[in-house]
Protein backbone atom coordinates (compact mmCIF):
# COMPACT_ATOMS: atom_id res chain seq x y z
CA UNK A 1 0.00 0.00 0.00
CA UNK A 2 1.25 3.60 -1.02
CA UNK A 3 1.58 6.16 1.94
CA UNK A 4 0.31 9.80 0.81
CA UNK A 5 0.23 12.93 3.30
CA UNK A 6 -2.52 15.29 3.29
CA UNK A 7 -0.89 18.72 3.45
CA UNK A 8 -2.33 19.08 7.35
CA UNK A 9 0.05 16.22 7.79
CA UNK A 10 -2.60 13.45 8.71
CA UNK A 11 -1.33 10.36 7.33
CA UNK A 12 -3.78 8.25 5.25
CA UNK A 13 -3.23 5.26 3.32
CA UNK A 14 -4.80 4.82 -0.17
CA UNK A 15 -4.73 1.33 -2.32
CA UNK A 16 -2.49 2.20 -5.82
CA UNK A 17 -1.59 -1.42 -7.93
CA UNK A 18 2.38 -1.68 -8.17
CA UNK A 19 3.91 -0.64 -11.33
CA UNK A 20 6.13 -3.97 -11.02
CA UNK A 21 5.56 -7.56 -9.41
CA UNK A 22 9.57 -8.52 -8.33
CA UNK A 23 9.98 -12.36 -8.64
CA UNK A 24 13.03 -14.35 -7.64
CA UNK A 25 14.41 -16.50 -10.41
CA UNK A 26 16.57 -19.76 -10.40
CA UNK A 27 17.42 -21.09 -13.26
CA UNK A 28 17.56 -25.65 -12.96
CA UNK A 29 19.09 -26.60 -16.52
CA UNK A 30 19.02 -25.45 -19.67
CA UNK A 31 15.21 -25.07 -20.33
CA UNK A 32 13.66 -24.74 -17.09
CA UNK A 33 13.76 -22.14 -14.25
CA UNK A 34 11.52 -21.37 -11.13
CA UNK A 35 9.93 -18.24 -10.64
CA UNK A 36 8.66 -17.10 -6.88
CA UNK A 37 6.83 -14.08 -6.59
CA UNK A 38 9.04 -12.14 -3.87
CA UNK A 39 7.77 -8.54 -3.99
CA UNK A 40 6.30 -5.38 -5.90
CA UNK A 41 7.72 -2.08 -6.84
CA UNK A 42 5.77 1.17 -7.07
CA UNK A 43 6.59 4.17 -9.11
CA UNK A 44 7.52 7.74 -7.26
CA UNK A 45 4.94 10.60 -7.82
CA UNK A 46 8.01 12.50 -9.06
CA UNK A 47 8.64 9.71 -11.13
CA UNK A 48 12.46 9.81 -10.58
CA UNK A 49 12.41 6.12 -8.49
CA UNK A 50 11.05 3.59 -7.23
CA UNK A 51 9.60 1.75 -4.07
CA UNK A 52 10.82 -2.03 -3.81
CA UNK A 53 8.76 -3.72 -1.09
CA UNK A 54 10.46 -7.30 -0.86
CA UNK A 55 8.20 -10.04 1.10
CA UNK A 56 11.25 -12.31 1.79
CA UNK A 57 15.26 -11.44 -0.02
CA UNK A 58 16.59 -14.48 -2.05
CA UNK A 59 20.13 -15.92 -0.31
CA UNK A 60 20.79 -19.18 -2.62
CA UNK A 61 21.77 -17.24 -5.81
CA UNK A 62 19.31 -16.59 -8.70
CA UNK A 63 18.18 -13.17 -9.94
CA UNK A 64 15.75 -11.17 -9.17
CA UNK A 65 13.24 -9.74 -12.26
CA UNK A 66 10.74 -6.75 -11.86
CA UNK A 67 7.99 -6.94 -14.51
CA UNK A 68 4.37 -5.26 -15.09
CA UNK A 69 1.90 -6.62 -13.55
CA UNK A 70 -0.63 -9.06 -16.23
CA UNK A 71 -4.47 -8.58 -15.83
CA UNK A 72 -4.76 -11.56 -13.80
CA UNK A 73 -2.50 -10.01 -10.68
CA UNK A 74 -4.31 -6.53 -11.30
CA UNK A 75 -7.63 -8.60 -10.55
CA UNK A 76 -5.81 -10.17 -7.09
CA UNK A 77 -6.12 -14.08 -8.89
Amino acid sequence: MARNFKKNGNQTREAKAPAYIAYHVTDKGEDKSFWTRIGAAWDHEDGKGLTLQLDLVPVSGGRIVLRTPSETEEKGA
